[in-house]
């Protein structure tokens, strides 16, 4: 007896016994075996120096975790963003489309019910025999009745099937969790870096105003005898080169003001005008950190990871199921009559019931490889999951990294803009003494405006990297019941 026959066999007798579907019986997925996610143990705290000390304290991220950062400029992007931006409707509509076809292919679990009727006026030729018993030539026929079907799920194809598309909804509700995720995350990074952006153009401004300065300097030194031509044109070069840094700054800081409206659902035109400040933002002063075992259920991307093998281990039994025998029921209980007021009356009544069975004999091999193909995406997706876990464990030990880096990056930052400060100031007070020449002043300004920029970015980078740490942690949307 060959393995299939054995398989019908034993899959008739399941369902004979109670209901039973072929194929591997999902489970989730093993969560990984670790229990940290960086080579050494996190320390308790962040570095404690120029910028506040972030805690670390195990568990998840809270839903709305951007209010944590105590903006309110900040909250209401958020809102406006969750109300408008049109790929988290666009994922919120796939979701309602993945339920709609589950509750449909669920459908397939029941008998079909339909309701056919007809009403015929008609004449006979005389050359053909009555088809009414009174023999009337000229008549009236009336019929009705029902159509009722019923395929048996005996190998739990069908179950299968619902268990695939019911799958498939999970993951399309885990993506629009993960769009979800993505466009908060993208909200408070680009009105970080237009808070960056923004102070850099301070700095830059007060850069262009002290080579101005320096260059009335000059030329006045100039007029006195105590500069020379030289000395000018290397003033208004330095002057000509600050003025260059403002307009790429500009473009940047308008770019990423369209980019804001685009995410909050606006066109460029109606971007918003307010102007973000670091300064306004506070840091978390507690960092959640999940343990590995908690992450992958936090995580959209593993977890709709995690839905597709359910997919794919459903279709392995579909795929087995069509290898055999399917069993159908029809029938139908009507009537017919010539007058519509005796269509169900004695004698009128009528019903027909017919069993069926198909079974595969020969297809060429066609449902064998199909189910190997089944077996072979099961074998992809399991694979694909693994890989997803992976990253995921890896995008926290990246940011963690990056977290415990950035209070140290923001002290040396700190300390180098201070000394950059007093070293220009003090370059500038022995110019106009005439101790040393403008060459100095400006090679003083460029080491300053390059600490200034520093400074800023560090201070941005201590922010987007806290959100990073949200977003690497799946965001707290669990908590939302946004998309339940």
């Amino acid at each position: 007896m060959n393995t299939l026959v054995r398989a019908a066999l034993a899959g008739a007798g399941c369902a004979l016994a109670g209901g039973c579907a072929v194929g591997p019986n999902f489970q989730a997925s093993a969560p990984p075996a670790v229990d940290r996610y960086t080579r050494e143990p996190l320390p308790a705290r962040t570095h404690a120096g120029v910028g506040a000390s972030q805690q670390f304290a195990l568990g998840a991220p809270v839903a709305r975790w951007w209010t944590l950062f105590g903006s309110a400029k900040l909250d209401a992007l958020e809102d406006e963003a969750l109300a408008a931006n049109p790929d988290l409707a666009s994922a919120r509509a796939a979701l309602r489309q993945a339920r709609e076809a589950w509750l449909a292919q669920r459908g397939a679990r029941f008998p079909t019910v339909t309701l056919a009727a007809d009403a015929q006026r008609a004449k006979n030729s005389v050359t053909i025999a009555p088809p009414l018993a009174n023999n009337s030539e000229v008549y009236s026929l009336f019929t009705a009745g029902l159509n009722i079907s019923y395929v048996f799920d005996v190998f739990g194809g069908v179950r299968r099937q619902v268990e695939a598309a019911a799958a498939q909804a999970d993951n399309q509700r885990f993506v629009a969790e993960g769009v979800y995720l993505t466009l908060t995350t993208n909200v408070a990074n680009a009105a970080i870096q237009l808070a960056s952006l923004d102070a850099q153009m301070d700095d830059t401004s007060r850069i262009i105003a002290a080579a101005r300065t320096t260059l009335d300097i000059t030329r006045a030194q100039q007029k006195l005898g105590e500069a020379g031509t030289a000395d000018v044109a290397v003033a208004e070069t330095a002057l000509e080169q600050a003025e260059q840094l403002a307009p790429p700054l500009q473009k940047q800081i308008d770019q990423q003001r369209d980019l804001l409206a685009a995410l909050i659902g606006r066109p460029p035109s109606a971007a918003p005008a307010d102007r973000f400040e670091l300064a306004d933002l506070q840091l978390p002063p507690t960092l959640p950190v999940s343990i590995p075992s908690a992450l992958v259920r936090q995580r959209p991307d593993v977890q709709a990871a995690d839905a597709n093998v359910h997919v794919a281990s459903a279709q392995v039994g579909v795929a087995v199921a069509a290898r055999l025998p399917s069993f159908s029921l029809t029938g139908g209980p009507g009537g017919a009559s010539s007058d519509l007021a005796t269509l169900f009356a004695n004698g009128n009544a009528l019903w027909s019931i017919t069993g069926g069975v198909t079974a595969p004999v020969f297809d060429a091999g066609a449902l064998r490889h199909k189910q190997k193909a089944a077996e072979a995406a099961l074998d992809q997706a399991k694979d694909q999951y693994r890989s997803a876990v992976l990253v995921a464990l890896q995008n926290v030990a990246d940011v963690l990294h990056a977290v415990l880096n950035d209070a140290q990056t923001l002290d040396h930052a700190s300390a180098a803009e201070a000394s950059a400060a007093k070293s220009l100031s003090l370059t500038r007070s022995q110019y106009q003494h005439g101790q040393v020449g403008v060459l100095a002043v400006l090679a003083a300004e460029g080491a300053w405006r390059q600490a200034e920029v520093t400074l800023s970015q560090a201070r941005a980078a201590r922010y987007a990297d806290t959100v990073a740490l949200y977003q690497a942690l799946g965001g707290g949307w669990r908590d939302s019941s946004r998309f339940e």
